[in-house]
């Protein structure tokens, strides 16, 4: 029932979702248990109540959604934020307050930690508005609610969390302060009058949204986004969308991690300086291996193969945690020299060259990433995330054909995963 065409094809255009990019076992799944749970005895009957209720086409929506995100995902994006803020606000001589979107704005996490990042970088209350908006009034919800658990808190420096935030019995609550500056709203970038009547947004972010859609979606939101964004305004994405963002007319601002784009033409902040690389720690506590960028997408992910072969020696797997900590919180020039000392001492492992090629793909080498890309499939053919990233830039450079044949092996590992996960 599940792997009809109907359904695929009502995602796509609801949503804006490339089964490609997921992998139709995802799509299946999802459809599989909305049938199951209106008890619909068929596709056909499961297909006509869709139609016919927009109660269940959001149900439906929501199955394929699962919020992933953390605060202060991306440091530097919110360090950058900070002095961005400070020399408009000097540009505009105090004349207005700066406005910022998060789209998609997940469970709240993106727009309190853009808040709070504002109000440390010492902006008062007055002098800028946060919108947060997306897609599921269920993630909507829960971000008006602002209580979080342990899994919005990553990372090593949680002193965030003992400034803006009050303990209670099932989590911690924003404060109320930090919460004011936050509005929310329900809505679809696909939309073309999507916030038709507000103003342009000095700073809008939008991460790992695009990598899902085919071309011509990409091209739609990307209308949508520069719309909302002011001419001289900032745009931050996810670390695999700057070749994209390059593709449609977008240039980094030259602040590395920041992950911040400008338009070609147009004015844009100068580069601050390049912070100096700091040495590895010499050992960090083990800790499971984070998802990768791609993989924290807004729609449910296929679960990945195992990183590699269980080592019997504690010194790889120190590294390998080490590589997925400093990788996570942004740190490059410290993961990359992390991972060069795992490739001096240890046998090669796919999940190793996978997070090398991120790195050169974040800096913007695209041969580089390429080839660390295509090594980790050599030892691991079926790394779904060095599948889709591969993808991602040869659809870039405009070879759709080679891209497509890798989200098609993506989906078929997908598909594989899930099958075996059954039995």
């Amino acid at each position: 029932m599940s792997g009809d065409q109907r359904f695929f094809d009502f995602l796509k255009e609801r949503i804006g979702l490339d089964v490609a990019s997921v992998g139709a076992a995802i799509i299946e799944r999802a459809v599989r248990q909305r049938s199951t749970l209106s008890q619909a005895a068929h596709a056909d009957e499961y297909w006509q109540l869709l139609l016919g209720s927009r109660d269940e086409q959001q149900a439906l929506i929501e199955a394929v959604i699962v919020p992933e995100t953390w605060f202060f995902r991306y440091p530097e994006s919110f360090a950058t934020l900070g002095k961005l803020a400070r020399q408009r606000l000097a540009e505009l001589n105090n004349m207005r307050a700066l406005r910022i979107l998060s789209l998609p704005c997940s469970t709240g996490e993106e727009p309190y930690s853009i808040a709070m990042a504002l109000l440390d970088a010492g902006l008062k209350p007055h002098q800028f508005k946060v919108d947060g908006m997306d897609i599921s009034p269920l993630s909507v919800d829960k971000a008006r609610r602002a209580v979080y658990g342990k899994n919005s808190f990553r990372g090593q420096d949680l002193d965030f969390r003992e400034r803006h935030f009050m303990a209670e019995q099932d989590g911690h609550r924003v404060n109320e302060y930090v919460r004011e500056q936050v509005r929310w709203h329900v809505g679809n970038v696909l939309d073309p009058s999507l916030l038709a009547n507000e103003p342009a947004f000095d700073f809008v972010f939008c991460r790992n949204l695009l990598i899902y859609f085919d071309q011509p979606t990409q091209k739609q939101v990307f209308e949508v986004l520069k719309r909302l964004t002011r001419v001289d305004g900032v745009l931050f994405i996810g670390p695999a969308e700057g070749s994209l963002l390059g593709r449609l007319g977008m240039r980094s601002i030259g602040i590395p991690q920041s992950f911040a784009f400008s338009r070609h033409n147009d004015s844009h902040p100068e580069p601050l300086p390049t912070p100096k690389p700091i040495a590895v720690p010499a050992s960090q506590p083990p800790r499971s291996i984070p998802p990768a960028p791609v993989r924290n997408r807004p729609f449910a992910a296929v679960t990945a193969l195992p990183v590699t072969k269980k080592s019997a020696n504690p010194d790889a797997a120190t590294l390998l945690a080490q590589m997925a900590a400093l990788a996570n919180e942004g740190k490059s020039a410290e993961a990359r020299v992390a991972c060069e000392q795992y490739l001096r001492s240890h046998e090669p492992v796919a999940q190793v060259f996978y997070w090398l090629g991120l790195l050169s793909d974040v800096a913007g080498l695209t041969l580089e990433a390429q080839g660390y890309y295509r090594k980790a499939l050599y030892l691991e053919p079926q790394h779904p995330e060095a599948l889709m990233h591969l993808a991602a830039l040869l659809q870039a450079q405009g070879d759709s054909a080679g891209a497509r044949r890798l989200q098609e092996r993506a989906a078929r590992s997908g598909r594989t995963a899930d099958s075996e996960r059954k039995r």
